[in-house]
Parts: C-alpha cells; structure tokens; sequence
C-alpha cells in the first residue's frame, strides 16, 4: 500500500469540510476524487500533501507519516501538481530543475541534471528546453508541472483537474501520460476531476465525496446510474463505448426561475 488516509478530519472556521474520511492506493493504481463543486476535493489533497492541516486522522505515504513530517521529507515521497502554477520567467529546464531541490544537499549535481534530461525526454518536452514557461500553452505548461513533480522521485503523485482549461486533444494526450506514467513507474495517483467520463476513462478507481463524507468508492468499472444520479442530483445513464463506461445525463426539468426569463 503507497497512500493510507484514516479518519481525515477538517474544518474551516469550525465548519466541518471533510469528515471522517478514509481510503487506501495502491501500488500503480490511479483514483479519482468525484463529486459536486465545493465538495471538498482540492481540500482533501491539500490535506493530503499537509498544505492544511487537519484536525484529525492520519496520512500515511509508505513508511511516511505526512502530518507529522516537515515539508521536505513530505517532497521526497508526494508529488504535487496544482491546478494553476505559478508562471515566471524560467526556461524549461529550470522549471523542471527544481522539482529536483528536496534533494538537493550542496548544489546541483550530474545527477539532477542527468534525471530533469530523462524526464523532459519522456514526456516529449526536451525540443523546448530552453523555451521560457511564460511562453507556454496551457497544454505545455501542465506538461511541464507534471515534469517537474516526477523528478521529485516521489511515491504518490496528487494532481488538482490536471485536464482543467485544456481543450480535447490535451486532455487526451495529458492522461494518457499520466496513466503511463502510474503504469510504468509504479506509482500511486490520486487526481481532483470534474468530467466524469474522462475519469471513467483513464482512472482505475472512484471516489464519490458528498456533505464532507465518502460517500461511496470502487472500482470505474463497476459505476452505476443510480449512484452519480444520488451524488449530482442528475438522472443519467451509462453506456459502455469502446470498452468504456460512459455518462449520459438525461432530460432536466427546466428550473422554475427560467420559465420567466
């Protein structure tokens, strides 16, 4: 097991925001964080990474008990990924880099540099090296924060709607890579989506977050109407297409405040 969560419990302003909340990765599995918006999902990873501190439970990454750990040693195990990252005027090269600095010691060594190479090779960014970010489609970019969190070597990797803003092509091409990536790096995943189907496609297991409670998990291939209907509140129906499940909403009752306008 790479990411064991026992009993998170957080709040905001004594408002509890996730509560009780418990789930297991494994070992090249990819999980994706479901639910309504202002569910709590970014705060989980968050919460997840030690960003806020819970009020309860525990996280525990491999050997790593993360709430109990500085943010270095968090570094050397968590990969993480927002969904906006801080644009400058690095080159390429020098964004990914630094995914390198929780271990680094006295200075950048033949090592760092011979892995950033590797990287950017792997996920095609090496003709760009010397490109500046601020130059970068969005596309490219998240390319580039994913690079850079791989070289942290870590065990989990936590991305926040890595497909946000993306149009469709980029989508595809970026979680594709990450599935790969979890593949063939055994690595542990978890991702923040809203588009159900592009999580049914590419991750491994569901996790359905309502009222700041898990409210069902398991594995995509198992998903029934019912329960998104339960969860969104939106009659659907699923399909299977090319060998993936697929969501269809069906017809909406037109909101009463709409008939007036």
């Amino acid at each position: 097991m790479i990411l064991n969560v026992h009993g998170l419990l957080f709040q905001y302003n004594s408002h509890p925001v996730l509560d009780d909340v418990r789930f297991e990765v494994k070992r090249g599995e990819l999980l994706a964080i479901l639910g309504p918006n202002g569910v709590g999902k970014t705060t989980l990873l968050k919460c997840i990474n030690a960003i806020h501190r819970p009020a309860a439970g525990s996280v525990q990454v491999e050997d790593l008990n993360v709430l109990a750990c500085t943010p270095l040693k968090i570094a050397q195990k968590v990969g993480y990924v927002a969904q906006r990252n801080e644009v400058s005027r690095l080159t390429v090269f020098d964004a990914v880099l630094m995914g390198r600095k929780p271990h680094i010691r006295w200075g950048t060594g033949e090592r760092d540099l011979c892995m950033t190479d590797a990287v950017l090779r792997q996920l095609g960014l090496k003709h760009m090296e010397l490109r500046f970010i601020d130059q970068l489609s969005g596309g490219e970019l998240q390319k580039v924060a994913i690079a850079r969190a791989l070289v942290q070597e870590p065990r989990l990797l936590l991305l926040d709607e890595p497909t946000s803003a993306l149009d469709m092509r980029n989508q595809m091409e970026i979680m594709t890579l990450l599935k790969h990536i979890v593949d063939s790096h055994g690595l542990a995943a978890v991702m923040t989506m809203h588009d159900l189907n592009t999580a049914l496609r590419f991750a491994h297991k569901y996790l359905f977050l309502k009222d700041g409670k898990v409210f069902a998990a398991g594995n995509t291939t198992e998903l029934c109407g019912s329960l998104v209907e339960e969860v969104y509140g939106l009659p659907v129906e699923i399909h299977q297409l090319n060998g993936y499940p697929f969501v269809v909403p069906m017809h909406m009752e037109e909101p009463a405040h709409a008939r007036h306008l």
